[in-house]
């Protein structure tokens, strides 16, 4: 069973998830795992969790990547380390412990026991992971959309946890709806260059407001839209280009060209879809953002929406007589 099947069949993934995970890694490769990291569905450690119940092996710990001696990552040529896309982190004796984003592959288990004359001990290795530290201790350059993520092994998000419980009280101190999306937006475009706000009515997608764009003018029906039409349809999230084809023009049109990499969240409140967010860092740039963060953003928006409505149907209810 492939992976993606095997995260589906386990319940950590939803079929649709999936579907999103193989559209994207046909449009930017990468493995699996990385895509729907990268798409929010999953997070890094719960993916390593897996990962090592799927191969039968142990996952590779942080701690046991974060700080390797200099006798370990010299005992493998860089040259086999980047061919075999595995990071060495413990020796012993004539025992290596090795991280590998196939511990299952015996072929390549035996190539490396005989080229570097090492019993082969495989762990299991997230690709975002694996590249983050071969960055690090051998100086191989990242692809740029493994870049584009921001690096969730450091201190990457030590500014999103500082300043989160701010977000949150201003989310609770919203009078209106403008307040939410003002939040929402501001937050948005501290981390992307584009942001929009989309209003669902009816079977219309309505531009509202926006940073970096101007959607005043922008209508169009959801059967127009292949693009939003998917977001509506499936109630996820879409991460991937916008094709130019027939439908996406009027998007297109605002945003002067196509972008390869654009994230498009929905706000729902008791499953019913009021907005739609849209967010990239330019036509020819990949989203250089946290998606779980951003999605949390969203959820936080909608939970403030749905009390401002409340709040709304108490007043019009009256004095009580």
């Amino acid at each position: 069973m492939k992976l993606g099947e095997a995260l589906v069949k386990e319940a950590l993934i939803t079929k649709q998830q999936l579907e999103q995970a193989l559209k994207r890694q046909t449009q930017f490769g990468g493995r699996i795992g990385t895509n729907l990291v990268e798409l929010g569905v999953i997070d890094e450690e719960e993916l390593a969790r897996f990962l090592s119940i799927y191969f039968k092996v142990p996952a590779v710990k942080p701690d046991e990547v974060n700080t390797i001696s200099e006798e370990v990552i010299n005992s493998i040529s860089k040259e086999v380390i980047e061919k075999y896309k595995i990071l060495p982190f413990k020796k012993e004796r004539n025992r290596i412990h090795t991280a590998m984003l196939n511990p299952k592959d015996l072929k390549a288990i035996d190539e490396l026991r005989f080229i570097t004359g090492y019993e082969i001990i495989p762990y299991v290795i997230t690709e975002l992971r694996l590249f983050h530290t071969h960055e690090k201790y051998y100086g191989i350059k990242r692809d740029i959309r493994f870049i584009s993520l921001i690096d969730r092994f450091g201190k990457e998000t030590e500014k999103e946890e500082i300043s989160i419980d701010n977000i949150k009280k201003a989310f609770t101190e919203v009078n209106n709806t403008e307040d939410v999306a003002g939040i929402l937006l501001n937050e948005i475009f501290k981390i992307s260059s584009r942001v929009a706000i989309f209003t669902v009515k009816g079977d219309k997608l309505i531009g509202w407001k926006a940073r970096g764009l101007d959607v005043k003018n922008f209508i169009i029906s959801e059967k127009e839209s292949p693009i939003f039409a998917e977001v509506l349809r499936t109630r996820s999230n879409y991460r991937g280009p916008v094709i130019n084809i027939k439908g996406n023009e009027s998007l297109i049109k605002i945003l002067s060209g196509a972008p390869q990499d654009v994230l498009i969240l929905p706000i729902a409140i008791r499953d019913k879809i009021i907005a739609i967010v849209y967010i990239d860092n330019g036509n020819n740039a990949v989203l250089n953002a946290n998606v779980g963060y951003l999605t949390m953003l969203t959820s936080m928006a909608a939970i403030a929406f749905e009390i401002l409505i409340l709040k709304k149907r108490i007043f019009d209810m009256g004095a009580i007589k």
